[in-house]
């Protein structure tokens, strides 16, 4: 018989909604039920497409045993964590301080009013039922020494450190690359040992530091670490795409779930390091990564999917892997020979007596022959036999928001409509389905239903989406709407005495604590991205509003982030725009001049905001940059009026002058 989460929306609760467990949504009426029947409450945090989660699953919430005693002695709560990131930053936190690391699923008992005693992660059954037995017996023997911990515990994740401001600096960069040199991995590329994640905001970070300071070793770091998860496994050599990390320290065996953020996050790297560094592989690497989202992640009207599941069949990676038997059989004798060499399928295999795609130690990978390009779409063709992988299809506005930026810097640099289009196509569902009656943001879309109040990061990364959206089409109507999300952002989310972001607004519902967070993890920090929307308005329109946040938000992370600045690549990346020469332009033109975009896509300039002003958009122009109504559209070509350190050029009307201006001022 379904559970109560029968009724939800999310693909991982009404994976469980046939659970003998008699589980509940996150909410109130969880909780006043647990104070009811005076239970502790047993809580279960995961995502549709984790392994472990189903194998926890399968094991345990599908055993009677198991829900017996749950239904007897607790009351049980599901969680997605893609839907309700604040509620798993919470109870993360809690089982990090309790064993030193987290994970997924994530296990918690807690007390009726939310206070978490015990944290763990996956747990066998028989170590699980131990764990119920004894909880339940010491809520009867020893509530109080329960209740004691869990008030301990909950004081300890109250604790806020002090704020300390510091002082934004180019050291605070310098010294978060050379963190980065220290832990780099010489061998195989990549920072420390395995697991191995891919964190494309630190390599961006490395490109751009080294472009603007000529540290040649960033480059090299980022570009080693780019081209080893290219070759392994990591990348999916057949479909294109990038899995969640690797395994081991070569890139070799990955996890094979693949998520949006991931790969939108990866292609914003490929497209950095194309764009600095001009090799086609990148920009194939970016075309078949987009692609790859475009043909398997969108959801109707312009919407993107969380994520495709690692296990097809109950075997996680059985979909990714071929034998040489398998492939001669439908490639045919030579031609299955030709891909299997290129490719590294061997008969004693690389994965579980199986092979997973690579190049690993091929020194020719940049211009693979037609043939076997050819025969890789047969070998495409060919594993859409399979049994298909289960799809996340909840679109999550923070995700959105970090492919829509992709998709905008990648249309831009690789003059691809496409890619334009699709992005376009992302804002205007994000704007259209996911943006409530009063203007404000929702966190989750499915089968035609919004849900759940949007958080720092989806008003961050959707922010940052559009400025990025903005940049490559200047369309006004992306610019006004950044603009405006950044306003809610300071209205109910910022700390406007002493910095920082709040992980939810301040008339939402209040959880057990509301730490401002500032660390990168697999997805940057929401208030450093925060942090990047400020500066960038700030240069683009002039205003005071948000050059104050800016100077105070930048202030608040160079203090978060003055211990590990590795750890905050995302906000090193706003000081290099910050710090480093900068420059704001001005097209005035009778419209969007074809020479200006060829300009914009020949290099990174991490410091150069560009508006374009015609005679369409000049009035919604000056309502947001109101400083714009000094410059004239001319009557014929356009006028370009560069200013740096409050100082402002002669305009010129030749983008070649334009260009010996900004080689002078080294942006």
């Amino acid at each position: 018989m379904p559970n109560r989460l029968s009724g939800e929306k999310s693909p991982y609760l009404l994976q469980h909604a046939e659970n003998p467990v008699d589980w509940y949504p996150w909410g109130t009426e969880a909780f006043e039920r647990a104070a009811a029947l005076d239970k502790p409450v047993f809580l279960s945090v995961g995502y549709s497409t984790c392994h472990w989660c189903h194998v926890m699953a399968h094991e345990s919430f599908e055993d009677a045993a198991v829900a017996e005693a749950l239904n007897r002695d607790f009351i049980s709560i599901k969680v997605d964590r893609e839907e309700r990131p604040d509620v798993d930053a919470v109870y993360m936190a809690a089982c990090v301080a309790m064993n030193g690391s987290g994970g997924w699923p994530l296990t918690v008992l807690l007390t009726p009013g939310q206070r978490p005693f015990w944290a763990g992660t996956y747990l066998p059954r028989a170590q699980l039922m131990s764990l119920l037995s004894q909880a339940a017996g010491l809520w009867r023997s020893d509530r109080a020494g329960l209740l004691a911990a869990g008030d301990e515990l909950t004081e300890h994740l109250r604790r806020e450190e002090e704020s300390r401001p510091g002082a934004p600096s180019r050291d605070l960069a310098a010294r978060g690359a050379a963190l980065f040199a220290q832990s780099f991995d010489k061998r195989w590329g990549g920072f420390g040992k395995a697991p191995k994640f891919p964190m494309p905001h630190n390599l961006v970070f490395l490109l751009r530091y080294a472009g603007l300071t000529g540290d040649s070793h960033c480059r090299e770091m980022a570009e080693k670490t780019l081209d080893a998860m290219y070759r392994g496994g990591l990348y999916d050599h057949v479909g294109g795409g990038f899995s969640r990390y690797s395994t081991d320290d070569h890139w070799l065996a990955p996890h094979f779930e693949k998520m949006l953020y991931d790969n939108a996050l990866l292609a914003l790297a490929y497209t950095e390091a194309y764009q600095g560094g001009g090799r086609e592989v990148y920009s194939k690497i970016v075309r078949r990564t987009l692609d790859y989202v475009l043909r398997e992640l969108s959801a109707p009207d312009g919407g993107f999917c969380c994520g495709q599941d690692a296990d097809s069949e109950g075997v996680e990676g059985r979909y990714y892997v071929f034998t040489p038997g398998e492939l001669e059989r439908v490639l045919g004798p030579k031609e299955g020979g030709v891909f299997c060499g290129w490719y590294g399928i061997t008969r004693g295999g690389n994965f579980e007596g199986k092979s997973i795609p690579n190049l690993i130690g091929r020194p020719d990978v940049e211009h693979p022959p037609e043939e076997v390009l050819a025969l890789r779409e047969r070998v495409y063709a060919y594993r859409l036999e399979r049994t298909a992988l289960h799809r996340d299809d909840k679109v999550l506005t923070a995700w959105n928001g970090l492919m829509l930026a992709a998709l905008a810097r990648a249309g831009l640099v690789l003059d691809e409509d496409k890619y334009l289009k699709a992005a376009a196509d992302c804002a205007d569902f994000l704007t259209g389905r996911l943006t409530d009656g009063d203007g404000r943001l929702l966190a989750r879309w499915r089968e035609g239903h919004a849900a759940i109040p949007g958080k720092l990061d989806d008003y961050a990364f959707y922010a940052w989406g559009l400025l990025e959206l903005y940049a490559a089409t200047f369309r006004m109507e992306y610019l006004g709407e950044a603009a405006r999300l950044a306003g809610l952002l300071l209205d109910f989310f910022f700390d406007g005495e002493n910095g920082g972001f709040y992980p939810y607004p301040s008339d939402g519902e209040q959880l057990l604590t509301r730490k401002k967070e500032s660390y990168d993890g697999a997805l940057p920090s929401g208030n450093a991205v925060a942090a990047l929307v400020l500066s960038r308005l700030a240069r683009l329109t002039g205003e005071l509003r948000w050059r104050t946040a800016a100077d105070l938000q930048l202030r608040w992370l160079a203090g978060a982030a003055e211990d590990y600045p590795a750890g905050h690549s995302f906000a090193l990346l706003t000081l290099l725009e910050e710090l480093w020469p900068s420059a704001e332009l001005v097209c005035a033109a009778g419209a969007v001049p074809e020479e200006l975009r060829r300009f914009l896509r020949e290099e990174s300039r991490a410091g150069l905001t560009v508006l374009v002003k015609t005679p369409e958009n000049a009035a919604a122009l000056a309502a947001l940059a109101p400083f714009t109504t000094d410059y004239p559209c001319p009557e014929a070509g356009a006028r370009y009026c560069l200013c740096r350190g409050r100082s402002c050029a002669q305009p010129v009307e030749d983008i070649e002058d334009l260009k010996r201006m900004l080689e002078k001022s080294s942006v």
